[in-house]
C-alpha cells in the first residue's frame, strides 16, 4: 500500500480510512443488536468489499427485506472475483480499524469479537447518496451475518474457504 500522499485522488476518496471506519462500525453495531457478544473479526473483513462495491451494494440493498444468502444464490455474479477483492481490501480495512481504534470506537473481547463502544457513532446515517448506501449496506450485512450466526456458512456462501 502506498503512503497517503502517494495515492491517487480516487483511492483517497473511496478508501478514506475515516469513512471506511464509519462503514465498519455501522456493521459491527448492527451485528450486536442481534448478537450482543459482538462481531467476529473474521466476518468484519467482508464488510468493506461488499459495502463499497457498487454492484454488490445494489443487490444487497435490493434484498433488504429478504435473506442475504438468497441474494447471493439469485445473483451468483457477486461471487466473481470476490475472494480477490477481499484480499485487496484488507489493507484499507486494517487502516480503518486503526482509525476506529485510535478514536476508541470499539473493543476486542477475549474471544476475538468486536464490540462497539457506546455513543462513539452518530445514530443517524447521513452524507451523500452513495455514502448513505454504503452505510446502509453495512448495517444490513451486520444484521444478516448475526442472523446466519456461522462464519463458515458466510465464508462458504461467498466462495471463500474459511
Amino acid at each position: 500500500m502506498n503512503r497517503w500522499d502517494q495515492r491517487p485522488f480516487e483511492t483517497k476518496n473511496l478508501f478514506n480510512p475515516a469513512f471506511c471506519a464509519v462503514v465498519l462500525m455501522r456493521s459491527i453495531k448492527a451485528y450486536t443488536t442481534i448478537d450482543p457478544r459482538g462481531m467476529p473479526f473474521s466476518l468484519s473483513l467482508l464488510i468493506l468489499p461488499l459495502a463499497l462495491h457498487e454492484e454488490s451494494r445494489t443487490v444487497i440493498l435490493e434484498y433488504a427485506r429478504s435473506y442475504l444468502l438468497k441474494a447471493v444464490s439469485v445473483h451468483p455474479q457477486l461471487l466473481i472475483g470476490f475472494p480477490e477483492r477481499v484480499t485487496e481490501m484488507m489493507p484499507y480495512g486494517f487502516e480503518a480499524f486503526g482509525v476506529a481504534h485510535q478514536s476508541d470506537c470499539f473493543e476486542v473481547t477475549a474471544e476475538g469479537r468486536l464490540l462497539p463502544k457506546a455513543r462513539r457513532l452518530k445514530a443517524t446515517v447521513d452524507g451523500t447518496k452513495e455514502s448513505m448506501e454504503c452505510q446502509q449496506t453495512a448495517i444490513l450485512l451486520g444484521k444478516e451475518f448475526a442472523r446466519i450466526a456461522d462464519r463458515v456458512t458466510v465464508y462458504t456462501a461467498f466462495g471463500i474457504r474459511p
